[in-house]
């Protein structure tokens, strides 16, 4: 038996010709955010009061005037169909991890029958998709089917395109008949609201004057990319996004010679492309690069108001699997597409200013230091009460693969310092903030060409769930697939509790006695929360033993880790702040239980169909052969090659039996428990991943490791 539709897969991607050189054009930004309704658009569609009404709603804060809605929607309207829209949709987030839209045509007819280009205010601020067909958790039935999507003027309106023409794209948040969020950006935004509160209070605090209030984030987006040839022939990854099969190769990111490596010209090409998209959709993207593991890489933005980079990330994440798609290849956002090599991230850089000021900037007077130390205080209070709450934003099936190995920090949630600012924690504790032992100082690398440059205030750790990373926090545990907006709501949220924390205590003291009680409350804070830090690495095995020493949750899979979502603490928190109800957050819970248990087994189905109806045939066959070619060497009284022949014929007849009670096994587990269906599947990929070295190459069905991560 041959399997020829690897071969072909193979000779397709070697055939495929390499993109050659053009001819250098000037570069121009000329089209950056083209399709997007954004403050130059406003300006030039809206009158001058309207414009200047909606872009102090999105910039200050302003609450929107709800009379500018129609104006608003003529603009939008007669910018979209300039641009060749012929639809709109409110584009939104449910409960599915992905974004959802619905397209209405502008096309309407009038009270003469004239058939005329439509959009009205209505259409603008609201709409009504089917509620009960997105995840609900037990707030909408099948028979409750209304809901609403909700216009969100912070993130401006753009423009989709597709082969036949284009969509307007209006950002909205989406909620129930009855009221409640079955989306991710309303809690996102009731969060960001929170916040600024807080932080308001708590800079009043300082004697400082009232300031917007800017939360700021910048989102690394990790990826694979393999040739859809390749793609195409692994049922694992068409169904669930992962290989559930398949030998580690040899050679594959041992050498780290992937990692910042020459970028191929066909992923160049790719990359290139994707760029374009997401600069004229006002995304600015920045940075790319190889990855570690191999066919792996790297897209990051420069820094924006977390709302906007929240959607802008959705986007990114499409934007990927679409040009990937026009180019051959397939964009796999899976956390852990290949086994024993890295998976993928999402690494979450959060920040939060006041006015002009990053409040996670060291300032250069005694005042702005103190606000440092103490927002500083405030967020280390915050992760260390609330980490609970904070992995579980990170929980899910594909992310179970990833945490705790190369790349992923591990499900114990630590904050990372580095040794200056270890240094003044230490100073604070002990009640004597004089500066610290461990300054930036200028550094050189012993070449005399390059100038000398000034080392940061720490270390990067990249093994540090969340780590300090000089004028910002990296929360790196979220996974490749998963939406920011858990993870920032949460930061928001327990930040804002901190802050209040501190504010409630300081608005009793006298001026007199300020900076004295200031500092007594940072020294208690550090005292009782100074077993988050750790800024050691968090891949020793010794960290395991530390952190359960210091008390530290260590929720090892999804299923302990959404348990905290139904923690009366936490519903009590995300209650005061006006984020979560309780019983959105109980129908949270319910929704990542069953899509946990719907991935697990589904899984588990493919896993049983591959093994039974591509594999089961192909050693069946491999053991024919060998049993055959046994026989005709004893008919002819052949010594030599039995003894070869006959180990192999048994060692095969020994895995297909071992593979058959495997399957076996599979098929009763998958009506049962997750956990007895992840150990069935990982029973028989010993055993297929065993077969994929002995059967004959041209014979096995799926495409390997070798060929996906390094033919492209």
């Amino acid at each position: 038996m041959s399997n020829r539709n690897r071969i072909h897969a193979v000779n397709a991607v070697a055939d495929r010709p390499v993109p050659g050189l053009l001819d250098a054009v000037p570069a121009s930004l000329d089209y950056y955010g083209e399709d997007v309704f954004n403050f130059p658009k406003m300006r030039r569609f809206l009158s001058e009061a309207t414009a200047k009404k909606l872009i102090a709603t999105i910039s200050q804060d302003v609450p929107l005037d709800p009379d500018i809605a129609g104006e608003v929607a003529h603009a939008m309207k007669e910018w979209a169909i300039g641009r060749g829209a012929t639809h709109f949709t409110h584009w939104f987030q449910p409960l599915t991890g992905s974004t959802a839209e619905k397209h209405d045509a502008f096309l309407d007819i009038n009270s003469q029958g004239e058939v005329i280009l439509s959009f009205s205010s209505k259409n603008l601020i609201m709409g009504e998709p089917d509620a009960s067909s997105f995840p609900s958790g037990g707030l909408r039935c099948t028979f409750e089917a209304r809901g609403y999507t909700a216009w969100d003027p912070t993130s401006p309106a753009f423009i989709k395109r597709h082969a036949n023409g284009a969509t307007l794209c209006i950002p909205t948040a989406f909620c129930s008949y009855t009221g409640e969020v079955l989306d991710k950006k309303t809690p996102l935004l009731r969060s960001m609201q929170a916040l600024r509160k807080s932080l308001t209070r708590f800079m009043k605090c300082f004697k400082q004057p009232e300031e917007h209030t800017t939360i700021t984030l910048g989102v690394e987006q990790e990826y694979f990319l393999i040739d859809r040839n390749f793609y195409l022939h692994r049922p694992d990854l068409v169904q669930t996004g992962r290989t559930l099969f398949g030998s580690a190769p040899p050679k594959h990111q041992q050498l780290e010679d992937h990692y910042f490596g020459s970028i191929k010209p066909r992923i160049l090409q790719f990359m290139g492309e994707v760029e374009q998209e997401l600069w004229r959709l006002g995304i600015p993207a920045k940075t790319r690069h190889n990855e570690v593991a191999p066919a792996q890489f790297e897209i990051a933005p420069i820094f924006e108001d977390v709302n906007l980079a929240v959607d802008h990330n959705m986007l990114v994440m499409e934007v990927l699997q679409q040009v990937a798609a026009r180019n051959g290849l397939v964009c796999l956002l899976h956390e852990k597409p290949f086994a024993g090599i890295n998976g993928s991230g999402k690494h979450n850089n959060w920040a939060i200013s006041y006015g002009k000021r990053n409040l996670l900037d060291p300032g250069h007077d005694p005042n702005d230091n103190a606000i440092f130390l103490t927002v500083l205080s405030a967020i280390i209070r915050a992760v260390d009460l609330h980490s609970d709450i904070l992995r579980s934003t990170t929980a899910s099936a594909g992310n179970d693969h990833r945490l705790g190995a190369n790349e992923a920090p591990p499900a114990i949630i630590s904050i990372f310092l580095g040794a200056q600012l270890a240094d003044i924690i230490d100073h604070l504790e002990n009640g004597t903030v004089t500066g610290s032992r461990h300054r930036p100082s200028s550094m050189r690398i012993g070449v005399d060409a390059i100038p000398s440059f000034s080392c940061d205030a720490t270390d990067r750790n990249r093994t540090s769930p969340f780590a300090f990373t000089g004028n910002k926090f990296e929360f790196r545990a979220a996974g490749s697939s998963q939406s920011c907006a858990d993870v920032n709501m949460v930061l928001n949220t327990i930040v804002a509790e901190s802050l209040d924390y501190i504010s409630e205590k300081l608005e009793k003291v006298p001026q007199e006695e300020f900076n004295n009680e200031l500092q007594n409350i940072l020294k208690t804070i550090i005292k009782n929360h100074k077993r988050i830090i750790f800024n050691g690495d968090n891949y020793n095995p010794q960290w395991l033993k530390e952190a359960q020493k210091r008390g530290l949750p260590n929720m090892t899979n999804t299923m302990d880790a959404i348990k905290p979502l139904l923690n009366a603490k936490n519903f009590q928190l995300f209650e005061k702040y006006g984020v979560f109800s309780q019983v959105e957050m109980e129908s949270r819970f319910e929704v990542f239980l069953e899509e946990y248990h719907r991935k697990v087994r589904i899984e588990g189905e493919i896993a049983l169909e591959i093994a039974r109806s591509m594999i089961m045939p192909v050693v069946r066959e491999e053991f024919g052969r060998q049993m055959a070619a046994l026989k005709a060497a004893e008919d002819q009284q052949i010594i030599s090659g039995t003894v070869s022949l006959r180990r192999v014929a048994e060692k095969l007849g020994q895995k297909l039996d071992e593979l058959e009670e495997g399957c076996n096994s599979l098929e009763k587990a998958i009506n049962g428990l997750h956990e007895e269906i992840i150990t069935a599947m990982n029973n028989i990929r010993q055993i297929v991943d065993y077969l994929e070295h002995i059967i004959d190459d041209s014979c096995w069905p799926l495409p390997k490791y070798r060929e996906m991560l390094f033919i492209y």
